[in-house]
């Protein structure tokens, strides 16, 4: 892919255009730091909670900051954030992001209306550097257009739901959420612009960072003394949590940023950034978080039986991830992976023996099933993935 060339004007130059084959500046992974706060708190509010209700707030809560982070991840493919007026621009955004980051334990309560403000600017500064960056480009000045429609109507309804609350308050969120994200469902996407490995790397990244949540929440669940119970659940843990890095990243993740990147530039490149990125990879962090809420819960006493939603959370969260790298996979390579499909089906069907088993075996069942079909994909395709790792892409 081409990138534009740099926009220079008789103004003064707010941004540089991003290149292709640029790396994550490191203002990018500070940025991310933000939102590792963010995940820790969304965690925190379904582990306090324990409830089906506290499990819906948490993942409300969590969508609306995952699509905060999203904008700019396409905004960074646009512009470089470390030039100019772009780089106080998301130092402000960085302090937003941080205030409804404290709110979220209170985001349904007395800090509704803070967060539904400070959650505002975040997205507001994110317009209006796309608005700088569009000045002199009228396709994607009018895919901003659109945007800052959906945007503005998010978070008003944000605004809005801080005056309510029960049932209805989460309805309020529930169709903010939908309305927000929606947006570039709606909106034509082929003004956006993208340099694929830079926002494949950025996806990845954040993927990272929730994973090193899950690893947080070992140490946050093992609060008595370290015994041999705890040892057990703490390594299954960590074997569980490098599984699902496994199937990200040994193969899948490769191959999906070479199928990005090979994909015509404009409104293809630009659904499947949209469709197997911003969306499918939301259910993935989701997931993780997920699990991070179910493994405090069993290291917190790995000798009694989880109860129902804690147990949800750990098997579920699992399968989410599972799920949604199935519908990764089909949506940008066009193959099913059943393997992957049917592990998810069997880590939804364990939830039955919570109330029969103690935390650990339940945490013992999930890894083992992870474990299994990794050995499995790893050996069955031994060949295949030694051409992806190893070997150059051939040509298109």
């Amino acid at each position: 892919m081409s990138a534009p060339e740099p926009r220079t004007g008789g103004r003064a130059r707010v941004s540089a255009v991003m290149r292709e084959g640029e790396q994550v500046t490191p203002l990018e992974l500070f940025f991310d730091l933000v939102f590792v706060l963010a995940l820790t708190q969304c965690t925190t509010l379904m582990a306090a909670e324990g409830t089906w209700e506290g499990l819906l707030k948490g993942v409300l809560v969590l969508g609306m900051l995952w699509w905060s982070w999203v904008g700019y991840a396409w905004l960074t493919s646009v512009v470089n954030p470390e030039e100019g007026l772009v780089r106080l621009a998301m130092f402000v955004a960085m302090g937003a992001f941080v205030i409804a980051a404290l709110c979220v334990p209170g985001a349904f309560g007395a800090d509704a209306l803070l967060f539904a403000l400070a959650y505002a600017v975040v997205r507001v500064a994110h317009i209006l550097l796309f608005v700088l960056a569009s000045r002199e480009d009228p396709e994607l000045r009018h895919s901003v257009v659109g945007l800052a429609l959906s945007t503005a109507v998010g978070a008003g309804l944000l605004v809005l739901a801080a005056f309510t609350g029960g049932v209805l308050q989460l309805v309020v969120w529930g169709v903010a959420l939908v309305l927000d994200v929606g947006g570039p469902l709606v909106v034509d996407v082929a003004g956006w612009r993208i340099v694929p490995a830079h926002f494949a790397e950025r996806h990845g990244s954040i993927v990272i960072i929730a994973l090193g949540e899950s690893i947080v929440a070992i140490g946050v669940g093992a609060h008595e003394h370290v015994d041999a119970g705890i040892v057990g659940a703490a390594v299954l843990a960590l074997v569980l949590a490098a599984c699902l890095w496994w199937a990200y990243f040994d193969v899948t993740a490769i191959v999906a940023a070479r199928f990005l990147a090979r994909a015509a530039p404009g409104r293809e490149q630009n659904r499947i950034a949209r469709d197997s990125y911003s969306y499918l990879h939301l259910p993935m962090v989701a997931g993780i978080a997920l699990l991070a809420v179910g493994l405090k819960q069993t290291l917190a006493d790995v000798s009694v039986s989880l109860g129902v939603v804690p147990a949800f959370a750990l098997l579920g969260g699992t399968a989410s991830f599972l799920l949604a790298q199935v519908a990764f996979r089909l949506r940008v390579m066009h193959s099913l992976s059943v393997r992957r499909l049917l592990s998810a089906l069997a880590l939804l069907a364990a939830l039955g023996l919570h109330a029969i088993v103690s935390a650990l075996a339940l945490l013992g069942i999930a890894t083992a099933l992870l474990v299994a079909m990794i050995a499995y994909e790893a050996l069955r395709y031994a060949d295949a993935r030694d051409r992806v790792r190893h070997r150059a892409l051939e040509q298109a």
